[in-house]
């Protein structure tokens, strides 16, 4: 297991996701491919990632309709 991807993921999604709140599966999943190139230019492997979660595409998502439920 690698607590290095996963606190890579909480990391870039607190830097990086947008104050606009968004359900659309396109930007979800350009926001996803980003977190993963940031991840591969900072030496961490996709796997390292997926090792913590099954898919960026759904944690990002779920961070999103999170978000958008807080008052």
């Amino acid at each position: 297991m690698s607590k290095r991807g996963i606190n890579f993921l909480d990391e870039w999604m607190a830097e990086n996701l947008p104050d606009t709140i968004t359900d659309d599966p396109i930007a979800i999943g350009a926001l996803a491919d980003r977190a993963l190139e940031a991840a591969r230019k900072a030496g961490i492997a996709s796997t390292e990632i997926s090792e913590e979660v099954p898919s960026v595409f759904e944690v990002i998502a779920e961070a999103m309709a999170r978000h958008d439920a807080m008052p």
